[in-house]
């Protein structure tokens, strides 16, 4: 057998000496980790001087942004976990052929298990994190304390056990805690754009200002778009002091140069307002007069010959297109001369050949919150969730960001209500797309049973809003072939007991009582989605189960993963499978029916298929 799979998640740590081994070797070097084993760290005084035309040293004073434990929150960003994601059949909707994923568990270690899968891979992420108002539960990601002294310490636990506190003005790191809590999140988060992918977050006064800090130094300040001023409500109220706060941000940043926000389409206001009616002479829907001729004062370019209206008139000036260029705009009568026939041509514009217009900073004409919640009340019958945005937000900022001839994977990691997965749903079926949702959200408690609802959890209010999102489209658009389904996965910890990842403090005696190295409540599905993490397939890739020589085995993709984790695997079944030549070929270490299967197994791959990746668990 090959390589055996490491069964974690990625080392950023690792990862990131080696691109800066790549780009700068003499600023790596060995050293001793606590075990004194042989390691490679960085010498960062060399990589200093590398990185600046002058001298560095000591702790000179330069511009940079910074807080307490801000090095503990990037050493959070890149520590390796040993969890997974378990498929949960039962509460999904059409596991087998949707391409949507809903994921239960802390986005932090989601975002870490999805690395490896869908780095590079996102087209956009919309994010909208707790405002740090005084009033809300952050994660809490490095506690020394223990359970029982955090629960003294007015804290809540989730459904999984992990832990949230409330972050009031009164603690003394109210910025440190949130900025701590956010900043490894979009650290990973931005791994996973695309090089023209787009990153989404909604904000209001209390941190915009520290995030967009942070973002200029994750993204860079280059890949700054803008940040947008949201009217969220439409009422003045006198709920805050001296001011009503009627709005809210939305910084956008792009992961690269390459990533440009399309037109938006022209707004029905602003053609009636701008644009004339079709008429006789124009009847291919609104149009409007545009100018052809060039501006006083401007030199280089423009064509001087005279123009003859339909009424006679004699027009001499330079104009922005060559003579033949006008004559073929004339001959598609696409050329207005005034009312009375004798104007100075112009060119005639038509909305429906509009490219459409850049979008604004100011949004002021999209729904308000008080849309948003009334769309949880439709869907529930009931105010199941009190801060809801409203999908029209959504569907603009995809509208701007998505291509609609690909089928693209949009991201939200703080989903909440699952507003974007209803609003992906609402535009797939409204422009026929198919774009893809993946959301992240902890189940953390609320208060549906005090108001007499059955959700014990946010999760439980999102999974169940997606499906009726789902249901509210039957017989609207049945003909129309968009994905109507989700794959529910939870984080867990590993399916690997602890022998498997430190072999060496296990003595010989134990080894019968460890001889297998998966927990004994993990089923192959469970394992073949942390191999599908591992290897970098898609978790959302067609899954078929084939009976091969009495065997399951999975089918991945088309064959481009296949694996089985039974017992007892015998020759039949290696050579079955390795006939049909996958690129990845998985098995259990132990699972092999005798020694001499084992003998031959690379023998059968080689006369088969020997560019299959053969890997063991």
């Amino acid at each position: 057998m090959d390589n055996k799979l490491k069964m974690q998640s990625v080392n950023n740590v690792d990862e990131n000496v080696k691109k800066i081994r790549e780009l700068f070797p003499n600023c790596v070097t060995e050293g001793k980790d606590e075990e004194g084993k042989s390691i490679q760290i960085v010498d960062f005084d060399m990589l200093k001087q590398e990185l600046s035309n002058y001298v560095v040293e000591g702790r000179e004073e330069r511009y940079q942004f910074n807080w307490p434990d801000k090095r503990n929150a990037i050493l959070a960003a890149n520590a390796p976990i040993n969890k997974t994601l378990r498929p949960i059949r039962g509460e999904s909707v059409q596991f087998e052929n949707t391409k949507n994923l809903y994921i239960e568990g802390d986005n932090l270690e989601v975002l870490k298990l999805l690395q490896e899968t869908y780095l590079g891979k996102i087209k956009m992420i919309y994010i909208d994190p707790p405002y740090n108002t005084g009033n809300d539960f952050l994660y809490e990601d490095d506690f020394k304390m223990t359970t029982e002294d955090f629960i003294n310490a007015n804290g809540q636990l989730d459904e999984d056990g992990n832990r949230l506190y409330q972050n009031t003005q009164r603690n003394g790191r109210y910025h440190t805690d949130w900025l701590n809590m956010i900043y490894p999140r979009i650290k990973l988060a931005a791994d996973l754009l695309r090089d023209d992918g787009f990153i989404f977050i909604s904000i209001d006064d209390n941190e915009v200002a520290n995030l967009r800090k942070i973002c200029d130094e994750i993204f860079g300040e280059t890949n700054f778009v803008s940040q947008i001023m949201w009217k969220r409500k439409k009422e003045r109220s006198n709920d805050s002091k001296n001011i009503s706060i009627q709005g809210e941000y939305i910084l956008i940043y792009g992961k690269s140069p390459l990533a440009i926000l399309n037109f938006e389409s022209l707004s029905s206001e602003y053609i009636k307002k701008s644009y004339k009616p079709a008429t006789k002479d124009f009847p291919n829907g609104e149009w409007r007069p545009v100018p052809i001729t060039v501006s006083k004062g401007l030199s280089g370019g423009g064509y001087e010959y005279k123009i003859v209206t339909p009424g006679g008139k004699v027009h001499n000036r330079l104009w922005a297109y060559p003579q033949k260029s006008y004559e073929k705009l004339l001959k598609e009568g696409r050329i207005y001369f005034g009312k009375d026939g004798n104007g100075v041509p112009q060119r005639v514009m038509y909305a429906a050949d509009s490219k459409g217009q850049s979008t604004t900073n100011y949004w002021d004409d999209v729904a308000t919150n008080k849309e948003g919640k009334k769309e949880v009340l439709e869907l529930f019958d009931d105010a199941v969730f009190d801060t809801v945005k409203p999908t029209k937000l959504i569907e603009k900022i995809i509208d701007i960001t998505i291509d609609n001839n690909e089928s693209e994977f949009i991201l939200d990691f703080f989903s909440g209500s699952a507003t974007t997965a209803d609003a992906v749903i609402r535009y797939n079926a409204r422009n026929k797309t198919n774009h893809r949702f993946i959301l992240v959200q902890l189940p953390e408690k609320v208060d549906g049973k005090k108001k007499g609802s059955s959700f014990d959890t946010i999760c439980d209010i999102g999974k169940e809003r997606i499906k009726r999102a789902i249901t509210r489209l039957d017989g609207k658009y049945d003909s129309l072939n968009f994905d109507r389904g989700f794959r529910v996965l939870k984080i867990d910890g590993t399916n690997m007991k602890e022998v498997y990842y430190n072999p060496n403090q296990y003595e010989q005696t134990l080894f019968n009582d460890v001889l297998d190295n998966i927990k004994s409540d993990r089923t192959s599905e469970d394992l073949l989605f942390q191999v599908m993490l591992e290897l970098g397939v898609l978790l959302s890739s067609k899954i078929e189960e084939e009976i091969v020589e009495g065997k399951k085995v999975f089918n991945v993709a088309a064959g481009y993963l296949m694996a089985c984790f039974d017992k007892d695997v015998s020759e039949k079944t290696i050579e079955a499978v390795a006939k049909k030549k996958p690129y990845y070929f998985v098995m259990r270490d132990f699972s092999l029916a005798n020694d001499n299967v084992a003998t031959n197994f690379n023998q059968i791959f080689q006369m088969y298929s020997p560019d299959t990746i053969r890997k063991v668990l």
